[in-house]
């Protein structure tokens, strides 16, 4: 796979070859990685990037010119590379949330490139994005100084869905792989500051061991991420026996929601 990164800050990438899984898929070939910096595609003495917005406005606005060129160049590259024709993705608060869906097809994209434009400043010349974007990409409701934090984001997400980056069951059993949220992990001691191991987990009962943990995942996505509970019922994913562990989990919610508004009344 390879990545080519539109950047007014190419250094910023450097992490994601020098740690962890990335930089050992990186070493191993899985992927390559090159920045373009939108500096170096302007014709002036101070290769202007950004300009004052139209009809008023704080900020300063990418222009559409130098990035579209760098897009351009990278392009180039990629085919001369052997890469097809790659998406282009651009980082952006109003583009669709980054998920494991758009991840995952990203990694088996047959192109095998990807092209991401970090924006920077109020935003990017919209005509920019109408003609040389493919995606737009969110990864959550807030704003960055700038798209290269969420351009690692994507990468290091998609690397870890390259085969042979991970063990296939690693990224088989993470969250949102089966639709849910993962259940949560213990390692030793068995007890650490009295807080003791759940039972389950040390009877050696594989049966066991997977139904606890599979309720747990149910509990844990109906109380942070219902959504993908019902997501999950409408795709047929979950079973009579997932449904008992749900209802169950919703009338605990609803108590503890009941007590701690009592609670507050009181106080």
């Amino acid at each position: 796979m390879r990545f080519d990164v539109i950047t007014l800050f190419p250094e910023m990438l450097d992490v994601l070859s020098a740690h962890g899984i990335t930089r050992r898929a990186h070493e191993e070939g899985r992927w390559t990685i090159r920045a373009w910096n939108p500096r170096d595609f302007t014709t002036d003495n101070h290769r202007t990037v950004d300009d004052r917005p139209f009809g008023g406005g704080p900020g300063m606005v990418m222009m559409a010119e130098p990035l579209a060129l760098a897009v351009q160049a990278a392009r180039s590259a990629q085919e001369a590379a052997g890469v097809g024709c790659a998406k282009v993705l651009a980082m952006a608060p109003t583009g669709a949330p980054l998920t494991d869906a758009r991840v995952r097809a990203w990694a088996a994209y047959k192109a095998s490139g990807l092209v991401l434009v970090c924006g920077r400043y109020e935003g990017i010349d919209q005509r920019f994005l109408d003609q040389c974007v493919d995606e737009e990409v969110s990864i959550g409701d807030f704003v960055l100084s700038g798209g290269e934090i969420a351009a690692m984001a994507v990468i290091d997400a998609v690397v870890r869905h390259l085969p042979g980056s991970l063990k296939d069951a690693s990224a088989q059993d993470e969250s949102f792989a089966q639709g849910l949220l993962d259940g949560p992990y213990f390692t030793r001691p068995e007890n650490w500051r009295g807080a003791q191991v759940p039972s389950p987990l040390l009877s050696g009962h594989h049966a066991q061991i997977a139904r606890w943990r599979r309720e747990q995942a149910l509990r844990r996505t109906l109380a942070y991420r219902p959504e993908l509970i019902e997501a999950a019922r409408t795709r047929g994913q979950l079973s009579r026996q997932d449904e008992v562990v749900l209802k169950l989990a919703g009338e605990e919610l609803r108590q503890v929601a009941q007590t701690s508004s009592e609670q507050s009344g009181d106080a």
